[in-house]
Order: structure tokens, then sequence, then C-alpha cells
């Protein structure tokens, strides 16, 4: 072989192989590009951080079924790339949407993301097993405070994901005398103007916050006085959207409402006129989870997903993202020691960093056993007749 032929040769390989590692990447399809250290980049040039520590995984695929507008890109895509495993996405807006989904049966869903008080029924209803700690070494990045709830204890089936509240948010060009309450928002000037989340147990309990009774309460007299009254709200809520509740809101559509931590902080950073209020009678705290279904197909996969996300160094980008109170303390050292700018705007912000008087006063949703079928029925009832 001559050497200019030699030369073409060696230019083609050369050609081929770098073809070849700019396609690298895990399943679905995500595509990297290579870093000096052979790391993987996502498309926006974020470096994926490498499991610490790497689980085995078997499995080729992960089902999920989770919250809308929860999880950063980067995140995602890293966990395919590092893993090459593709992750299936499918998408809820309510713990009771993707409750009837999950019971009735037929889904092939390795992992779900409830809120606290649905997970009580999901263990009665026998669709969990128990997680497997030893597989979850990173759950030693989680913020005790966030552990060993009520609903959970021992966190036998439930590892945190993100917390919040639910309170009122308002735009201070637009309401010149914004609400101090939940009651407030009954209030005639209001009515046409405002966005709620599309949430039954939110909207029913601080309902029964102004009548002076518990959020959780069973007792039907309380439960029907609770109806009446918002039968007089609803007609008044010109948008119910839990999917982007802040998309109205920053686009002036609605000037006020109820929404959660997130989504306000995030409409606050973009309008910074939107404000946010804790209610006198007391926000509404939640927290979300990842569990596991029974007979889940792979569970390797699931126990890897987890792991990677305990990691400080990828959790943080949901202080990034998706600002929630954030329960892993890992994720918040991480930002604070290399985004610092990101990491003071959560940790300032009343919205994320609530005062302590507002978790305090704060009142959580929880199981309400036999009394559930009233609750669903007041919804149907009321917002259905609207």
């Amino acid at each position: 072989m001559n050497k200019t032929n030699l030369f073409k040769l060696l230019a083609l390989l050369v050609a081929v192989s770098m073809v070849l590692s700019a396609c690298g990447g895990g399943g679905g399809g995500t595509s990297s590009e290579p870093s000096a250290g052979g790391q993987k980049v996502t498309s926006t040039g974020f470096v994926c951080p490498e499991p610490n520590p790497r689980i085995e995984v078997t499995s080729k695929e992960l089902n999920i079924f989770v919250w809308t507008e929860y999880f950063p890109q980067d995140m995602l895509d890293c966990f395919e790339m590092v893993y090459g495993v593709k992750l299936n996405r499918d998408e809820y807006s309510s713990n009771e949407e993707m409750y009837a989904k999950v019971s009735a049966g037929g889904t092939s869903y390795d992992l779900v993301q409830p809120t606290d008080y649905i997970v009580n029924l999901m263990i009665r209803q026998d669709l969990l097993q128990e997680l497997d700690h030893s597989k979850l070494p990173n759950m030693g990045n989680l913020d005790p405070n966030w552990m060993n709830k009520d609903f959970d204890p021992g966190n036998k089936y439930t590892i945190p994901y993100l917390a919040g509240t639910d309170a009122i948010v308002y735009n201070a060009d637009t309401v010149k005398d914004p609400p101090q309450s939940w009651a407030d928002l009954w209030k005639p000037e209001y009515a046409g103007r405002m966005i709620f989340l599309d949430d039954s147990r939110v909207v029913i309990g601080m309902t029964l916050l102004t009548l002076g009774y518990d959020p959780n309460t069973t007792d039907p007299a309380q439960l029907n006085e609770a109806k009446a009254k918002l039968a007089q709200l609803i007609p008044n809520v010109k948008v119910f959207d839990s999917d982007s509740p802040k998309t109205a809101l920053i686009a002036g559509d609605v000037d006020l409402g109820v929404t959660w931590t997130g989504e306000a902080f995030i409409a606050h950073q973009e309008k910074p006129s939107i404000s946010y209020i804790y209610p006198k009678e007391g926000a509404i705290l939640w927290q979300d989870n990842w569990v596991m279904l029974k007979g889940a197909s792979h569970a390797d996969a699931a126990y890897a997903w987890m792991n990677y996300l305990l990691q400080g160094d990828v959790f943080w980008l949901t202080v990034r993202d998706f600002p929630y109170i954030n329960p892993n303390t890992a994720a918040l050292e991480y930002a604070k020691a290399n985004q610092p700018d990101i990491y003071k705007a959560y940790f300032e912000s009343p919205i994320t960093n609530p005062p302590a008087e507002a978790i305090t006063n704060g009142h959580g949703i929880k199981d309400v056993g036999d009394a559930t079928p009233l609750y669903d029925a007041i919804w149907v009832e009321v917002k259905g007749s609207n």
C-alpha cells in the first residue's frame, strides 16, 4: 500500500472513530459528546457525574410514572447515559389520577411518586413492595427531618423526592389588596381572576380550614358544610391547572390563586411582582416520595435510578430547575459550594426556605380511610357542576 492510500485509510478510521464517539450514550438514543476525561455530556453541556457507587444493572429499561414538570432534563439524560438504561416516563397531574391507573392494574410501571397521604392507601391495597435499604447506600444524604414520617415509619416503602407548601400566590401589580387568609379567596373582587391547583384534597382542605375544621376530618356534617361553602367559590375560579399553574400567572391571564412552592418560586423569578403568602389558617404541607410497585420488572434499574438521584452532585439539579423544598442535604451542600448564586436564591427565598412559623402552623394532608369517597364525591359534584 502506498503512502497516499495509507494516509486516506488512516483519515477514514479517525473519522469513523469520531462519529462513533459522538453517538455514544445510554439507552433511549440520548446523545452525548465526549469530554477530555471520557465523561458523558448532555446536549446542554452538563457533564454527567459517575454513579457513586455504581449499582449492578442487567435491565435495559426502567418504567416510571411521575408528576408533570418535576425533573431536570439533564438528570434524565445522565441516568440513561451512565447506565445505558432506557427511561420510559409517563406523567400525571394528581395523586388520584395516579392511584386510579395503578390500582386498576395492567400497568408495567416500576416506580411511582405518590404524595404522603396516598402512600397509606397504596400500602393497604398491597400495591407496594418494601425497599431494600442495603441497595440504597445514598439514603444517608437525606435530611432526617424528612424521614420516618407517620405515613411510612422507618421508610419501609418510601424515600423522599421533594417537599413543599400550598399557599396563596398573587401579582402585586394587579392585586392591590392581597389576600391574607384562605377565607379571603371568597371575596367578590377576586372572582374570575384566580387559578387553583386541580387538587381535591388541597382545595377541600383549605375550605375546611376556613370553617375552623381539621383539613383531614372524617365528620360527614363538617364535610357537608365545606361542600356548601366550596360551591360558592368554585365558580369564581378561572383556571384549574396542576400541570403548570405558573404559566397563566406569568402571562397575566390570572392575578392570584393557590399553587405549589416551586411554581410560585419560578413565577417570581420570571415576574418579580408575583408574591407568595402563607395564609393565616396555615399552609398545606406535603412531601412527594418514591415507591416501588409490587412485581416491578426492573427492580435493579429502579434501585440504580433512586441511588443515582440521591447523589448530591446529581440532585442539586432540582435546586436549579425545580426549586421546591429540598430534603437532600448533600445536594444543598453541593449547590452551596459549586453553584453559590443558585443556592443563595433558594436559601434566601421565603418560598423555598419557609419561615419556621409557616411550617409550625402548616397542615399535612393525611389518609382519611373510609371517608375518602366523601371527599371524592364533594369534588366531583361541586367542581363538575360548574
